[in-house]
């Protein structure tokens, strides 16, 4: 095999297979680094799994058992260093949604429906990223994505009310759960409020006090970050103890029970494609949320290091995960931020990190699950409470207004959506108001008419600057690629400015903002070159960019344009009103 060849089947390889580049050189600092920041993750990671598998509706056991082969599967295949992949809250609640809705209609086993929902997310991630789709991403804007986890948070909030107050309710919307726990009130547990309750305080103290506290006491603050995420797992100490200590079992604390201690044997599930069909459109949604998700954060993670990310490349890792997880029994996983940023602060400089923490969980599934046998449902509540109001951010309406209504009116309407009628419509709906509002707001792009600036070569707004302008003279400003939702508007905006103006003589369309000029913009250029010639008015236009000028080249337009295309407006305008100053 020649030079070439070597290097591009080992660029190959590196492009298929990521982990290649940072195994290379991987040394014994880097070891003790990536196990530190191990461990850390691991003790923060076991409540998360119990306490999301709970939130999905499958066993605790699942859990742990997404939250192992799914973070090797993305260390092999993923780009970022130091994204952790495992059960996530949104991605949980929509596989609840999503699950308990099949399994209505099919009739089919609850955690079947799971596993099956983490292989097709798989699926359509890996083939995604096969066929370079990363910029689908791009349709969900950040007001829609914030609006989503935000409303979504509150959701899952409430959600887990039922825990803490002891008592059976359900529901997906806002107002279902709402009316369920009014209706179960009576029916509350009060060791089981006190045990949720303890609980909600001690985590909520912890993450905002308890850093301060050791600080305070002289320790670093790095030590003092590290010890604060461990609050989860002191949480689950302590309230097992209560509850052995003054048998909380037998006055009606609802516990986790006995957990299947081991690993799962590798195994693909049997398909029933009716229930393939029913659930293949939310983990369509399931993939791209927590896909959008995960990128996000890997690209933070990745630029305080100076380390890529390829978007291409994140779908395949995400779509291993998520196979390897519906092989091995677990449910649909993304990257999490709140154990990513842990896993970055920590240390970590290696997906070997992620590695040594699915080692970790496996030994806590082999090993630690009869610890766990008495410890309360209302604990694992009160941790999922806690992580997800910090995913709330409504101030984040009033920001949104204040600065774009269009992304603000999105925004709202997720977060409406979300809540009344679930998180399935609530994304369905914001996609969707993005991009009718941004059909909208480019249907009717601004226009200005523009005059020279004294002593410049530099045109502007003639409503916004002192300039200087040739009644003989249109020189129109459009700041919007011209495409079919707005070539109209711009043959009534021509129209308009020579109705108004009759000494004008010569049109010149300002392009410098123009990137794209398709079919139907070009016949309405074509329309107003032939109605202004009708008119005695020639049309001109400057500052064409190339790839839009090799456009026109293919097109008569050119051939037909009863003026000329100038470099820059500067000459278009100096030209012409010397013409009109001839005569």
């Amino acid at each position: 095999m020649d030079g070439d060849a070597r290097a591009c089947f080992e660029q190959l390889e590196m492009d298929w297979f990521p982990a290649r580049e940072w195994l290379k050189g991987y040394s014994q600092p880097t070891f003790t680094a990536d196990l530190i920041a191990a461990v850390i993750v691991t003790i923060m990671l076991i409540p998360q799994s119990l306490a999301y598998a709970m939130l999905a509706g499958v066993p605790p056991e699942v859990g742990l058992y997404a939250s192992v082969l799914p973070l090797v599967a993305y260390a092999l295949f993923g780009t970022s260093r130091t994204l952790s992949v495992g059960p996530v809250a949104v991605v949980s609640l929509m596989t609840a949604t999503s699950v308990g809705s099949a399994v209505a209609s099919t009739g089919a086993d609850y955690q079947h429906a799971a596993i099956i929902l983490a292989l097709l997310s798989g699926l359509f991630l890996v083939a995604m990223g096969l066929l370079r789709f990363g910029f689908l991403a791009n349709f969900l804007s950040h007001p829609v994505v914030s609006g989503f986890i935000s409303a979504s948070g509150i959701i899952i909030a409430l959600s887990q009310v039922r825990h803490i107050l002891g008592i059976s309710a359900h529901g997906e919307t806002l107002p279902t759960i709402a009316q369920t726990l009014f209706a179960h009130l009576g029916d509350t547990n009060l060791p089981t409020v006190g045990v949720g309750l303890f609980a909600l305080v001690f985590l909520f103290w912890c993450r905002t006090k308890l850093a301060g506290v050791l600080i305070g006491v002289g320790l670093s603050r790095d030590l003092a970050s590290t010890l604060t995420k461990t609050a989860p797992v002191l949480a689950i100490v302590l309230t097992i103890a209560v509850t052995v200590v003054f048998d909380l079992e037998n006055q009606g604390v609802a516990i986790v029970g006995a957990i299947p201690s081991g690993l799962p044997s590798l195994s693909l599930p049997s398909i029933a494609w009716p229930l393939v069909k029913e659930l293949l459109p939310a983990a369509v949604l399931i993939s791209i949320i927590g896909y959008v998700e995960s990128i996000s954060v890997g690209r933070t993670l990745g630029a305080k290091r100076r380390q890529r990310v390829q978007a291409d490349q994140e779908l395949i890792g995400l779509g291993a995960a998520n196979l390897a997880s519906g092989l091995s029994s677990g449910f649909p996983v993304t990257g999490g931020f709140s154990r990513s940023v842990v896993n970055f602060d920590a240390g970590a400089q290696t997906p070997a990190a992620s590695i040594m923490t699915a080692l970790g969980i496996a030994l806590a599934a082999l090993f630690l699950t009869p610890v766990l046998y008495f410890l309360p449902k209302a604990t694992l509540a009160a941790t999922i409470i806690v992580a997800v109001l910090s995913l709330v951010d409504l101030g984040l309406v009033k920001r949104a207004w204040i600065y774009s209504r269009r992304d603000a009116v999105a925004l709202l309407g997720t977060i409406m959506i979300t809540l009344l009628a679930g998180v399935e419509l609530g994304v369905v709906t914001g996609v969707g108001l993005s991009i009718f509002l941004h059909l909208y707001h480019t249907s009717k792009p601004h226009t200005a008419i523009v005059g020279e600036v004294p002593g410049t070569q530099h045109f502007r707004n003639v409503n916004r600057h002192q300039v200087v302008t040739d009644p003989a003279i249109c020189s129109l400003r459009i700041d919007e690629s011209l495409y079919f939702p707005n070539a109209s508007y711009l043959e009534d905006v021509v129209y308009a400015v020579i109705a108004k103006n009759p000494e004008v003589k010569h049109v010149i369309l300002m392009c410098s903002a123009v990137n794209v000029i398709d079919m139907s913009a070009l016949e309405a250029l074509e329309m107003i070159n032939q109605r202004l010639k009708e008119l005695g008015v020639k049309l001109h236009l400057s500052e064409v960019k190339g790839p839009v000028m090799d456009g026109l080249k293919k097109s008569h337009f050119l051939d037909e344009l009863t003026g000329h295309i100038y470099l820059s407006q500067h000459d278009a305008f100096t030209q012409l009103r010397a013409q009109v100053a001839a005569g």
